[in-house]
């Protein structure tokens, strides 16, 4: 694993153009390497945490409609949780809010970045093993998710097809793929 360089891009100063609960959006004037001078917008928001809910061969994947790109997506659950004390407990109470579900073992698979060119956001992914089922208690805004359980051929063919397009879900399977639970 490489380490750390230091960064070869220089912070000048730091403007925050607009910030509500969720976001805060930065502009700052950079200057590059080579002494010219730059802009540089990105979006810094806390980071969140992806459960992959794992049983019988099969995943619990939940859909629901993305404004920003005007149509309905099935995804693992995911979400942020202010105030959080821990990813894991995020992770907890993300499933159980979107799904119902709770899990005896949360595996935890890796940290990794969200877009890492236009946020400072990262995300927790964790492997849900041992689920009892309950009742969803959604968000308001989670009004229309709904959700589903798929074999893993069915979930392949999804990603494959262009059916599951949410890169952070597909990153997390990937990690699954690479590290599956003994």
């Amino acid at each position: 694993m490489t380490e750390p360089h230091e960064p070869t891009i220089r912070t000048l100063d730091s403007t925050t153009i607009y910030t509500n609960t969720w976001l805060t959006l930065k502009e700052d004037r950079i200057q590059r390497p080579d002494g010219t001078h730059g802009t540089y917008s990105f979006l810094d928001k806390t980071d969140f945490a992806l459960v992959i809910p794992m049983e019988n061969n099969g995943f619990h994947l939940v859909e629901e409609y993305r404004y920003p790109i005007g149509r309905r997506t099935w995804s693992f659950p995911q979400g942020g949780v202010p105030d959080s004390p821990s990813p894991q407990a995020t992770a907890h109470t993300e499933l159980a809010e979107e799904t119902g579900l709770t899990a005896t073992h949360l595996t935890h698979l890796g940290h990794l970045d969200n877009a890492h060119g236009i946020t400072t956001q990262r995300f927790d992914v964790f492997l849900a093993t041992g689920l009892t089922p309950g009742t969803p208690h959604r968000e308001h805004t989670e009004q229309d998710m709904r959700q589903n359980w798929f074999p893993r051929t069915q979930l392949e063919q999804m990603i494959t097809n262009g059916t599951i397009t949410d890169s952070c879900s597909i990153a997390a399977y990937t990690l699954l793929l690479l590290n599956p639970p003994q």
